[in-house]
């Protein structure tokens, strides 16, 4: 059983298929992702322990919370969250802890009690050592999968073309080893040893004006809010403008002041306990655990890798946090390379496969950074008025105008369509069926099966999701009227027969109406659709032979490729 090691270079192996540089939540997803489909890895990561103190992302959304459902890890991480979904779903704008709401916006970050329709899995509200200890954790239970502390990348070379890369790795006290690995990921956040070796640099800019993460405890503080519960506070003080949240049931609490002058980030002058105690309009005890200056950055590499060195998560960009979406961009790059380079090195990969990566996963972070970015442009001190505050008619006006104005933090969150509408419609590994590509809109999410979508999600009997039919591999889901009683093998032998012919993984399931009566054929304006390992259709339609020439397209072989591959199976089973 592969573990959790603090050892050093001594348990550095000779070669390992697929070596991770970056021990973060995409790192850690990759390597489970790998061993989920029985890939070997290693995963190398400086850090020997997990900084509570540093809680930075906290918002894990319902497409990340399904990809963590995928590999038995969804209970695992809503059991360690301190602060369950039930606790609070909204968000609320107010003047101070103390004062006047003045907008809520419910159900933020996909949080709902109850059985969530759009995905299997809700979103979670967690603290990311909480997340990164339930990953570690995984990967000790792995037999698949290694995680390395203490140790670091510090560079690699092609060992020849298509050999491979000789990576060498380097402990803290300067001692040195080399490791053969077939695919070097580069997981390894913004000053990426990886994305440098690659020639490569992160493009773009930053906020004009900073911020202040507090996190610290307070008996108190909860007590005294005189407001609705919530999962964070935004406080349009002119003073002291921010947000504030709990971090536990227990009187741990997080605050952002926001819009700082980069300089001032650190002065004296800037007392955390005095800025929180203004947030909350009350002289509360404050205990502060940490401070954390930091600005929010919109980058995006050129591109993100090659020739089996390929980069993830924060290595390739940087998404401001509004919205919560750059840790949960970052599990979704994981989550697409994951499957594409066990079809490598388990043989049925195409050559447009690996390539597809980059094709799929960088436009989902640019939009990602230009909504994050658009609304990083309307933070608490843009809506900041002294008149917010007042009593009587002139309060209430200045109350229901900053109403209004906050209309447009809507898409900050309420972003289903951002965080399950993005679409690979473009991509080398998607059969296109002539139909419209669905328009993007990052509030309105429109279930469609249009290849490159996500597949539309449906619960089915009781607690059955349609995602709990999918396979590891391929999966062709077959709307099981359609049959006529016909059993779906026989209906689709041809598509079992192609998938068996190139040793692509494949499962084959009828599926019956959902939970309300309606069709599959309905929902996914089709009689079949074939859905690719990371939930995205790759085909759809009503033809087992068209399915079954789309098969190898979605694996990665270009239609030129697939007809010489059909063309010489054909001569083969003559000569034969």
């Amino acid at each position: 059983m592969a573990a959790v090691n603090e050892a050093g270079l001594t348990n550095l192996p000779a070669e390992i298929p697929v070596l991770i540089s970056g021990g973060g939540p995409s790192g850690l997803f990759l390597a489970l992702d790998l061993a989920h489909r029985g890939i070997r890895s290693i995963v190398i990561e400086p850090r020997t322990s997990i900084d509570p103190e540093r809680p930075r992302a906290k918002t894990t959304n319902a497409r990340t919370m399904t990809h963590l459902r995928r590999l038995g890890l969804a209970t695992a991480l809503r059991e360690a969250a301190p602060l369950p979904v039930g606790f609070a779903q909204d968000i609320i704008f107010c003047t101070s802890l103390t004062g006047h709401e003045v907008r809520r916006f419910e159900n933020a970050f996909q949080l709902e009690t109850g059985r969530y329709e759009p995905q299997p899995e809700c979103g979670q509200q967690v603290p990311q050592p909480v997340l990164e200890t339930v990953l570690r954790d995984a990967v000790a239970a792995s037999a698949y999968a290694t995680l390395l502390t203490g140790l670091r990348v510090e560079d690699y070379v092609a060992a020849a073309p298509g050999a491979g890369h000789q990576v060498t790795v380097a402990d803290a006290a300067g001692a040195r080893r080399t490791i053969h690995c077939t695919f070097l990921v580069g997981a390894d956040g913004i000053s990426s040893t990886v994305r440098r070796g690659l020639g490569l640099r992160l493009e773009g800019g930053s906020a004009a004006l900073s911020n202040i993460s507090i996190l610290f405890r307070s008996r108190d503080l909860a007590d005294t809010i005189s407001l609705d519960p919530a999962v964070q506070y935004w406080v349009l003080g002119p003073g002291t403008a921010g947000m504030v949240g709990r971090m536990d049931l227990d009187q741990t609490w997080w605050a952002i002041i926001q819009g700082v002058d980069a300089q001032d980030g650190g002065s004296p002058d800037l007392d955390p306990i005095s800025l929180i105690r203004t947030l909350v309009g009350a002289d509360v005890e404050v205990d502060v655990i940490a401070t954390d200056p930091w600005t929010a950055r919109m980058l995006l590499a050129p591109s993100y890798g090659h020739d089996g060195v390929f980069l993830v998560g924060d290595a390739a960009h940087q998404n401001p946090p509004w919205g919560g979406h750059g840790f949960n961009t970052c599990i979704g790059d994981a989550a697409n390379l994951a499957w594409k380079i066990a079809a490598a090195l388990e043989g049925w990969a195409g050559p447009d496969l690996l390539d597809s990566y980059e094709l799929e996963r960088r436009p989902v972070a640019e939009r990602t950074i230009d909504d994050a970015a658009t609304n990083g442009k309307a933070l608490a001190y843009h809506f900041a008025d002294p008149a917010l505050e007042l009593e009587g008619a002139d309060g209430v006006a200045a109350r229901e105008r900053a109403h209004e104005a906050l209309a447009v933090k809507r898409s900050e969150f309420d972003s289903l369509g951002l965080v399950l509408g993005y679409n690979y419609a473009a991509s080398p590994a998607v059969v296109p069926d002539g139909s419209p590509v669905p328009a993007e809109d990052p509030i309105r999410y429109i279930p469609s099966a249009s290849p490159g979508a996500l597949l539309p999600h449906a619960w089915l009997d009781g607690p059955t999701s349609v995602y709990d039919l999918l396979g590891d591999g391929f999966t062709l889901l077959v709307d099981a009227g359609a049959l006529a009683g016909a059993a779906v093998e026989d209906r689709y032998g041809s598509v079992v027969a192609a998938a068996a012919g190139q040793r692509i993984p494949l499962t084959v399931a009828a599926v019956a109406p959902d939970g309300n009566g309606v069709p599959m054929a309905d929902l996914w304006a089709a009689e079949a659709v074939l859905v690719r390992p990371d939930q995205h259709v790759a085909w759809r339609g009503s033809a087992a032979d068209a399915a079954a020439q789309a098969l190898p397209i979605a694996a990665g072989w270009s239609r030129r490729e697939t007809l010489k591959k059909q063309e010489s199976s054909h001569v083969s089973a003559v000569v034969s």
